[in-house]
């Protein structure tokens, strides 16, 4: 067999409308074929593609006196069938997709920490989902309960709120949720699927994968009319393990296949957590196992999910080198009586200068007022 040579120009021609660029063709349309020929994750793939470069490992591939490759080869020669590849270019260019590859400005260089098992190559729909940006995945069980997709859009609105970028699968339940949450808010928000981007799945998210494509990104490994398979909403979870800073967990039953996610994001150092419920529903035993086997922060609230990225969203806590100041000078503040900064001063033994310091801190978060003659109040009675 002679081995497949990569053309520059058609190579060129065969990705018009795919690519931004028409910067490394050849090796670009050759990721699009391996994309096409392998199953997502395949490390032989990926250690040929490595040690070769994506144009010259498929020459290595297909080449007959080669057997460095000899079991692989096997399972991937099935696939090559020009007719195919073209499908797919021409499935993906009425989706309007891209296609995005290792070393272009929008590939998610997260997904590098993957290794042999990144994937060869990815498609896009929408222009977004590549942003430098803290990134949380929420996801969860599709069967999910009116607590958990509650949770997971009060988390995914929060954080959204605050700047981060949420991803998740875009299946029902859970994953639907945190989606819609974040759209809501005007946040970014990205989706990965288990088959191609040109095929809604499942059907009844076509709305908000078009809504999630028009600000963010819906993303794949797998080509343009590939149908996704257990083996593929497996393999897809490592991406969006890989893609987050943060996993949380919202809802799982103990066999949930978001456990899956959850060790992938504890493999790959991603910061972990998850979402406790009652002790009695089976919808949350997963959870319970994260927190209890895998060393999972248990996730209440955003703040706690911003804490696991190194960020603090308690903005009164920031001053905790200042609370027991805070609280001697409230404690001589009065609500019904206004008081000098010097008498403040002197009742909370702190100096004139300290005084008015904290007190404006206890200003800025409601806890004290001062009136048109630079007095100060408390602003709610204390507890005696």
């Amino acid at each position: 067999m002679t081995g497949f040579v990569v053309d520059r120009d058609e190579a060129r021609k065969a990705l018009q409308g795919l690519r931004s660029t028409d910067g490394a063709a050849a090796e670009a349309y050759a990721r699009a074929v391996w994309s096409v020929l392998v199953e997502p994750g395949d490390g032989a793939a990926g250690e040929l593609i490595a040690a070769h470069g994506a144009a010259g490992a498929l020459h290595v591939a297909t080449s007959a006196q080669d057997e460095e490759v000899r079991v692989a080869r096997a399972r991937w020669l099935p696939r090559l069938r020009p007719e195919a590849i073209d499908a797919v270019l021409d499935a993906a260019r009425r989706a309007s997709a891209s296609l995005i590859v290792p070393g272009d400005d929008q590939w998610p260089e997260r997904l590098d920490d993957l290794g042999v098992h990144a994937p060869v190559a990815l498609w896009r729909r929408g222009g977004g989902g590549t942003s430098d940006r803290p990134t949380v995945a929420l996801v969860g069980a599709r069967a999910s309960t009116a607590y958990g997709e509650g949770v997971a859009a009060d988390l995914a609105a929060d954080l959204s709120a605050s700047g981060a970028v949420i991803v998740s699968g875009a299946a029902y339940g859970i994953d639907g949720a945190a989606h819609r949450a974040a759209l809501s808010t005007g946040g970014m928000t990205v989706a990965f699927l288990a088959g191609g981007v040109d095929r809604a799945y499942p059907r009844g998210h076509e709305s908000l994968l078009a809504r999630i494509a028009s600000t963010g990104a819906v993303w794949s490994e797998t080509p343009c009319g590939a149908a996704p398979t257990k083996w593929r909403f497996l393999a897809r979870n490592r991406l969006i393990a890989a893609m987050a800073d943060a996993v949380v967990v919202v809802e799982a039953g103990w066999r949930s296949g978001s456990l899956n996610t959850a060790a992938h994001a504890a493999s790959l150092g991603r910061a972990l957590g998850a979402v406790p419920g009652p002790v009695t529903s089976a919808a949350s035993a997963g959870c319970h196992r994260i927190l209890r086997d895998y060393g999972g922060v248990c996730v209440t609230s955003a703040a706690d999910v911003l804490e696991m990225l190194g960020r603090d969203a308690r903005e009164p806590e920031r001053l905790t080198d200042r609370t027991d100041d805070t609280t001697r000078v409230c404690d001589a503040l009065s609500p019904r009586s206004a008081r000098s900064t010097a008498e403040v001063a002197r009742r909370s033994g702190l100096s004139v200068a300290e005084t008015g310091a904290v007190l404006g801190f206890a200003e800025l978060e409601g806890r004290a007022r001062r009136d048109d003659d630079g007095l100060w109040m408390a602003m709610h009675s204390r507890s005696e």
